[in-house]
């Protein structure tokens, strides 16, 4: 098994300095693993996950299409579609602006790079489906800690996208990191959104 990286101390002092600097440090952390690290790390995380969901027995998962040093998911979407399960992408609401979309990625799917710098799906009505309709969202996370305390970039595209879960039980939120991600604590916010479950190459963690 490939050599984990230790994980990063943070302050738990509830400030925007804290937060960024704390972005800073776990996005050099991700971004300075090895290609070969990050080959291994993604195959290992697949496997964790596709074993959880198709355990689930779930029909649809919406992930995210990985940038700047983020655990890959094309191994994970390539395993989710030869089990049949349907895979769906963010991109970013045309009209309401801070929200997201999700709409169906096949080898088919054309997809365009949005003003964040972030490859998502052509708008096509047609392939759209409801939040509240998914089995899963993976989310996409800079770090974590081990009371299950998600930090995203910022934007708040996916505390907006699941306020609302545990009243509605669906979609089950995940995370998906590398094990260098994880922190001794986050600073976090009341509008963050805690994970109940994280998947790592080493772990699946249950909150």
């Amino acid at each position: 098994m490939p050599q984990q990286l230790p994980a990063l101390y943070s302050s738990t002092v509830d400030t925007q300095a804290t937060r960024k600097a704390l972005r800073l440090q776990v996005r050099q952390a991700r971004r300075s693993l090895s290609d070969e690290q990050q080959t291994a790390f993604s195959h290992m995380a697949a496997k964790h996950a596709l074993e959880s969901l198709l355990s689930r027995k779930v029909k649809s998962v919406a992930l995210y299409l990985s940038n700047d040093g983020e655990l890959d998911t094309q191994p994970l979407i390539e395993g989710l579609w030869q089990n049949g399960v349907d895979v769906y992408l963010p991109r970013l609401h045309p009209f309401s602006a801070g929200n997201l979309l999700f709409l169906r990625y096949n080898r088919d799917t054309k997809l365009l790079k949005s003003h964040l710098g972030i490859w998502e799906p052509k708008l096509d009505i047609t392939q759209m489906i409801l939040t509240q309709q998914l089995d899963v969202v993976l989310t996409p996370l800079v770090a974590f800690d081990m009371q299950g305390n998600r930090m995203g970039m910022g934007g708040g595209y996916y505390d907006r996208t699941l306020t609302n879960w545990q009243q509605q039980h669906k979609p089950l939120p995940i995370g998906y990191a590398h094990d260098c991600q994880q922190v001794d604590a986050l600073p976090c916010e009341h509008w963050d959104v805690p994970l109940p479950f994280i998947f790592t190459p080493s772990h699946c963690y249950e909150f």
